[in-house]
């Protein structure tokens, strides 16, 4: 099978789908690997990297995207909706929940979407999205404490506070990998740290492993009131798996927030749990509503594209090999994880909360890999 790797093309992006270790790894599976030209320049790998390992390097976007498996790391963007095609699997984070446009896209082209951020586990793990969770979640306090600044319009307190001084508070929506992440570097900083969950094991998890550290109180409209009112930072850290994220902090609850504070909602690729954050560039980060700086970067991993690449390279890999090696259906009937991560096949929505996002006919799993 060929494996084609475009040049990323969305703002600030500067991942690519796959390392050279990965394509070496392909290659010695039997597949031809198409790499469009600087497509790694932003993670550190030049072209000639790339030709060493077996890949053959195309200066034509359209040869990438004419192999019959096609590995990215972001969602097409519009100019490149006219790539997809039936007899393509495209490979690679979709978020489609938030994105219909893009659904539809995908839907007229009769192209099968895997997304990775959907593909999960037996025990609810989601491997493919983990390495960038992990990613995200540390560097969403990092960005929240520089725009803390007052030279940057923040309300001009440091995390870690000094001596006789007391720390900044940091309050994180959900205790999954992302909240985790932030948790720990929030403390890590010295900061006042609230982590707000819904799921009792999740909870204990975290007041273990941070040894109560931290506070973890039980998320309910009452204690999500309660702990963002007191916020220097809140970091939106809430996922439903393949659905839009709900939102648990309304527009008047961001407007009692203290002027200056700072919103880091990393689920905003999925609509965001606070109503009044919207998807922002690194080129544009931020925006001021209501006296709160509003981060919305949809792609925060990518401004640490080495780190970030080699962490999706080693998660994607395997997938991308048993998928060359059997095809698509295959490979999606003989692992009911990698199956999760089908969200539209031959102009069918194969996932539920996709499907309740856009109002749409939903077609079970099962269907398809029958037939």
């Amino acid at each position: 099978m060929r494996v084609g790797v475009p040049r990323e093309r969305k703002d600030g992006e500067y991942r690519v789908g796959l390392t050279p270790a990965g394509v070496m790894q392909l290659v010695e599976a039997g597949c031809q690997v198409v790499v469009e030209s600087g497509a790694g320049e932003g993670s550190g790998f030049s072209d000639e990297e790339y030709v060493r390992r077996g890949a053959r390097i195309t200066r034509d976007p359209a040869e990438a995207w004419g192999c019959e498996l096609v590995m990215k790391v972001k969602e097409p963007l519009p100019e490149e909706y006219g790539y997809l095609r039936r007899g393509l699997v495209l490979f690679t984070y979709l978020h489609l929940a938030a994105d219909e446009a893009l659904t539809h896209a995908l839907l007229r082209s009769g192209a099968v979407g895997l997304a990775y951020e959907t593909v999960q586990l037996p025990d609810g793990e989601l491997p493919l999205l983990t390495p960038m969770s992990e990613v995200a979640g540390k560097l969403a306090v990092q960005e929240a404490s520089y725009y803390l600044k007052r030279t940057q319009g923040g309300k001009g307190t440091l995390l870690g506070g000094v001596t006789g001084v007391a720390p900044g508070t940091v309050v994180v929506l959900g205790g999954g990998v992302v909240g985790t992440n932030a948790a720990k570097v929030a403390l890590g900083m010295g900061a006042q740290v609230t982590v707000l969950e819904r799921n009792p094991r999740r909870m204990a998890h975290l007041d273990d492993i941070l040894h109560g550290r931290i506070q973890v109180l039980a998320s309910n409209p009452y204690t999500v009131e309660q702990a963002v009112a007191y916020a220097d930072v809140l970091i939106g850290a809430v996922l439903v798996p393949g659905a839009r994220t709900p939102k648990l902090v309304p527009a008047d609850l961001v407007r009692a927030m203290k002027p200056g504070s700072v919103i880091v909602d990393v689920s905003v690729d999925q609509g965001g749990c606070v109503e009044t954050i919207r998807p922002t560039s690194h080129s544009q980060p931020v925006y001021e509503w209501g006296g709160v700086i509003h981060y919305g970067v949809t792609n925060m991993p990518a401004a640490v594209p080495r780190t970030s690449t080699v962490a999706l390279t080693n998660a994607t890999v395997g997938y991308a090999i048993a998928l060359a090696r059997k095809g698509w259906r295959e490979a999606c009937r003989q692992d009911p994880a990698l199956a999760r991560g089908l969200n539209v096949v031959d102009g069918r929505v194969t996932h539920p909360g996709v499907a309740e996002a856009h109002g749409l006919a939903f077609t079970p799993l099962e269907e398809v890999l029958r037939a």
